[in-house]
């Protein structure tokens, strides 16, 4: 128990003189100074308040309306038409013995020029949602610009300058709610190529069926939870999709992402860690200030929601017999870490000081150069949130919920985020690079499947080689968010903190630092039992996994522009034709992950990338036709791709609006056949692109090694592939695909090796010029490797 004495401010005893009061000035000088953090951060937080609230004007701008209708009253002029001496009539009795009549005008244009400037900024907010809520520039060409489009072009006037994270949360549109015949049409268009005649005929009349009458019900009910709600789908979506699922959310929900692919900045695990975790509360304190720039579509100045970047950090997932929960706390100035068996809690705050990387670093090799032996069950006691959730709702509730247990359970899920130190060594290394690469990426995604924390929102793995990765919970977010906190603390520890010469964080060390203080724990035996129950489901599903991740550098997005061709259109074509030809010639309902962020609280949507225009393509291709048609096919399917990735992230989508009208089914208690139909069709090929959000942090011109490898997710089906694409300037293109070995129609690697084969075929029918020569062995940063 001598971490909680260390915790006591003060000790009391009772002597025949009376109490002996003893304090412990460090323990209150800790409790100020958090005190004084605290409030800084609210002040900051009120501050931002303000600055928001008015956006696209500035608090400023209140000033410069107030000083410009007192010069024009002094000018003998009233630009109130007479409202302000109607204020001045109403302003209280007893102004008339405190103020001079002069100063009764004053006071009373003051408080016309702020209801006038109030007015301005309502107007301005107006403008800007309509503006932001006009989408119809995504559909139309650049040489071929409406009238229309040219004028809405003015949001650049009313998007303000210096906007804070959340300056557009207010001015953002709602979700709109597709009509249900248009969410129907799109829908048997989509499977079209995936039925034959007898099977689409009934489909198209169940469809009919639910269009014309119970359609319209459910509809009614999802436009009144549309007037009422800031976005109709997404509050339901993590509900129902992520926290009410009751299997693993290892595998299953959690993804990951990986350091750069060639090179280490250094070998020392400690110091990586150092940097990294500095860097990660560097970001931290930039959310919290509101100071990280809103997203944007690239290329414009249209912004992204940013709803989901305020639970980070400092949250987690807790689970439930029925469902799960997201809890978010404001602040946390500590991490927890996991190394052999042990869970320390660090804590990065000192004096009201976050501790330097050369700090942090010094105190992470404390943990690895700590000897103790974990307490008994502690050791696996992570297999519980890679297990079943019932089980550990179960557990958690019954050994986890007083004591020891419970403190030490809410150390780790209010901690800022987790860490793991891992003993083994990763990366591409070795006489055979690719198969170390699966490793990794399998050894991100499970880990030993007790040595990770999944229910953190995200957990971070320092290896013993120098490289890591992060690990991430997917309720709460989605990739592009974490993507961003990802490549920002890549780029700082590498291109801002550095090392020495030696491989160590820089600057010194404070010898004063408390010692990381390990948790304890008394787990009894019938909790070790169901930790191992858990880590049985959790090892099968983990050893069923087969992975393969490849950097294809043969071209990249810059080839495929030159060809004309959209770069996510070309691949999810590639992915057509590679899946047509490892599966035996047929297709399957393809999703790809689309965002919504346009709208408040905005998602995802689904691209149904498998259409009838994109198996046209593919069966001319297969069958032997003229490279003219082919050519054409591939343009109409490519077009074709890219309006319906215009239409799901406009909100015009099918499959949110089809969930959602099935849950409102549910609540009603009414069955649909075609809804319940729907629902149920398995997703076999399920893709995403990582994009690189923040490319000004990068140099990939000169120093393309510097790159992250992507990331990626468990299969959705169990017959199906996952499939994860990172597209890395113009030249490189990541893949992370994943099935199951318990699948005899599935392989990773086949379906890797087919992937590279339909790249070179598409990118041969598309280019005019001859298949340019490879790259020299040496000019690749393959042969910079790590060793």
């Amino acid at each position: 128990m001598a971490e909680a004495h260390q915790a006591v401010a003060f000790q009391f005893t009772v002597t025949p003189e009376g109490i002996d009061l003893q304090l412990s000035h460090q323990a209150l000088t800790e409790i100020y100074l958090s005190g004084v953090r605290s409030w800084k951060k609210r002040i900051i937080r009120l501050k931002n308040s303000v600055i928001t609230g008015v956006y696209p004007a500035s608090p400023s701008s209140w000033l410069f309306v107030v000083i410009a209708i007192l010069a024009t009253m002094y000018t003998r002029s009233d630009p109130s038409m007479g409202l302000i001496a109607k204020i001045q009539e109403h302003l209280p009795g007893d102004c008339h013995f405190l103020l001079f009549t002069q100063c009764q005008a004053v006071v009373s244009a003051v408080l016309f020029s702020t209801m006038l400037w109030l007015l301005l900024i309502f107007t301005m907010r107006l403008c800007l949602k309509q503006l932001l809520s006009y989408h119809r520039w995504m559909f139309e060409q650049h040489a071929k610009m409406s009238t229309t489009t040219k004028v809405w072009a003015l949001v650049r006037i009313f998007s303000g300058r210096k906007p804070l994270l959340y300056s557009y949360q207010g001015s953002l549109p709602n979700l709109p709610v597709p009509a249900v015949k248009d969410t129907v049409k799109r829908y048997l268009e989509s499977v079209r190529p995936l039925m034959d005649d007898t099977e689409y005929e009934r489909m198209t009349k169940l469809a009919s069926e639910f269009e014309s009458s119970l359609g319209n019900r459910l509809q009614w009910y999802l436009k009144l939870k549309a007037l009422w709600a800031a976005n109709y789908v997404s509050d339901w979506w993590e509900e129902y999709v992520y926290l009410r699922g009751r299997s693993p959310i290892m595998v299953n929900s959690n993804y990951y992402g990986m350091d750069f692919l060639y090179v280490t900045p250094t070998p020392i695990q400690a110091a990586r860690a150092g940097n990294s975790i500095h860097a990660f509360f560097l970001y931290r304190r930039k959310l919290n200030r509101e100071e990280i720039k809103p997203s944007r579509i690239p290329g414009t100045v249209i912004p992204l929601c940013a709803a989901q970047c305020e639970r980070i950090f400092n949250t987690t997932r807790t689970p439930g017999e029925e469902t799960d929960t997201v809890q978010h706390w404001q602040d946390s100035d500590y991490i927890v870490v996991y190394h052999r068996g042990r869970y320390f809690r660090l804590k990065v705050y000192q004096a009201g000081r976050l501790l330097s990387p050369r700090e942090i670093e010094f105190q992470i090799q404390r943990i690895l150069d700590d000897s103790s032996s974990p307490s008994k069950g502690e050791a696996k006691l992570g297999a519980l949130t890679a297990g079943d959730r019932i089980p550990w709702a179960k557990a958690r509730a019954k050994y986890f919920s007083s004591g020891v247990n419970k403190r030490s359970l809410d150390c780790i899920e209010k901690a800022a985020f987790f860490v793991t130190l891992d003993d083994d060594e990763q990366g591409m290394m070795g006489d055979d690079p690719a198969a170390s690469l699966d490793r990794y990426a399998k050894s991100l995604l499970h880990g030993k499947c007790y040595d990770r924390w999944f229910d953190k929102s995200f957990s971070v793995v320092y290896y013993k080689n120098g490289k890591n990765g992060i690990n991430a919970e997917h309720s709460f977010a989605d990739a592009p968010v974490i993507a961003h906190l990802w490549e920002y603390a890549l780029a700082t520890d590498s291109f801002q903190l550095g090392y020495n010469t030696e491989g160590h964080c820089k600057g010194e060390v404070d010898s004063s630092l408390p010692q990381p203080q390990k948790l304890n724990w008394e787990i009894p035996p019938e909790c070790e039992e169901q930790i191992s129950q858990s880590l049985a489901v959790a090892q099968a599903l983990a050893d069923d996994v087969d992975f393969h991740v490849f950097s294809f550098r043969d071209f990249g997005k810059g080839k495929v522009k030159k060809c004309r061709a959209s770069p996510d259109a070309f691949i999810q074509m590639v992915l057509q034709l590679a899946y047509y030809r490892v599966s035996g010639r047929t297709f399957c309902l393809t999703y790809e992950a689309s965002m919504t962020r346009l709208f408040r609280e905005g998602r995802t949507e689904t691209v149904r990338s498998c259409s009838n225009e994109s198996s046209a393509f593919v069966r001319a291709l297969e069958g032997g036709e003229t490279a003219d048609v082919c050519r054409r096919l591939f343009r109409a399917a490519s077009e074709k791709h890219q309006q319906l990735y215009r239409l799901a992230m406009t909100g015009a989508g099918i499959d949110r609006h089809l969930f959602c009208l099935y849950v409102v089914s549910k609540y009603l208690g009414v069955e649909s056949s075609f809804l319940k139909e729907v629902l149920s069709e398995p997703w076999r090929l399920s893709t995403s692109q990582t994009p690189v959000q923040q490319v000004e942090l990068f140099d990939l011109v000169n120093h393309p090694e510097y790159m992250s490898c992507g990331g990626g997710f468990g299969p959705v089906a169990d017959d199906g592939y996952g499939v994860s694409y990172y597209i890395v300037g113009e030249n490189i293109i990541n893949f992370h695909i994943s099935c199951k070995h318990s699948c005899p129609d599935t392989d990773a690697h086949k379906f890797g090796d087919q992937i590279r084969k339909a790249l070179n075929d598409l990118i041969q029918l598309l280019s005019p010029n001859p298949k340019e020569p490879s790259k020299p062995e040496e000019s690749r940063p393959e042969a910079k490797k790590d060793k």
